[in-house]
């Protein structure tokens, strides 16, 4: 009975789906839509590309990606729910600053401290994609690739905002974290297809190549 009752859980557990490469693939496609904005590519830096993001990262950045890393705790990965659910918070987070009737965005630029909040706010996003960097270290080479090339998109944004908030010109940077952040949507993008293809129904399998 005992042993019947351990193969139950197992076939249960692994009737489960992997939940990361939907995550990956609801921050890679957030994340392009914004970095096409930022860096001026497709559509210009203001207007349509701040608009049209406002509703991927309210639904599919925030609430499908909060969705799979809870899928991740249940899952027993650590640095998988803790990614996912906090890119969610932070997708949210700012699909609420952009959304026009919060207002939050027009009373930053009223009192001119759009871009010092946005400098803080990015900033502490850039030190917490370091340590997701470091937590990916004996994953596999495609999540350390990702983890390294947000934690440069932030690191650039983050440049730009503050440069802006002295009184310079910081949109060069901004453009390059957003060309940066094309390259991270691109690396999501290939590891959630790398999972999908792993799930076994697929002819071919795409490596990540394991650290551990």
């Amino acid at each position: 009975m005992a042993q019947y009752a351990v193969e139950r859980t197992e076939a249960e557990a692994s009737a489960f789906a992997n939940p990361a490469p939907l995550g990956l693939s609801a921050f890679a496609l957030t994340t392009f839509v914004l970095s096409c904005s930022n860096a001026g590519f497709i559509f210009t830096r203001v207007g349509a590309g701040a608009s049209v993001v406002v509703g991927l990262a309210l639904f599919y950045g925030g609430v499908v990606q909060l969705v799979a890393g809870i899928q991740e705790f249940r899952a027993g990965n650590t640095l998988g729910a803790t990614a996912f659910c906090s890119y969610a918070g932070f997708w949210l987070a700012l699909g609420v600053v952009l959304l026009p009737p919060s207002g939050l965005a027009a009373a930053l630029i009223k009192e001119a401290t759009l871009a010092q909040a946005l400098g803080a706010f990015l900033l502490g996003w850039t030190i917490f994609t370091l340590l997701m960097f470091f937590g990916s270290l004996r994953s596999n080479l495609a999540l350390m690739a990702l983890f390294g090339a947000l934690f440069l998109t932030f690191l650039a944004l983050t440049i730009g905002e503050l440069i802006n908030a002295s009184g310079s010109n910081g949109s060069v940077w901004i453009q390059v974290g957003g060309w940066l952040g094309i390259i991270t949507a691109l690396i999501a993008w290939y590891t959630a297809l790398a999972g999908i293809l792993a799930s076994g129904k697929s002819m071919f399998t795409l490596p990540v190549f394991p650290r551990s």
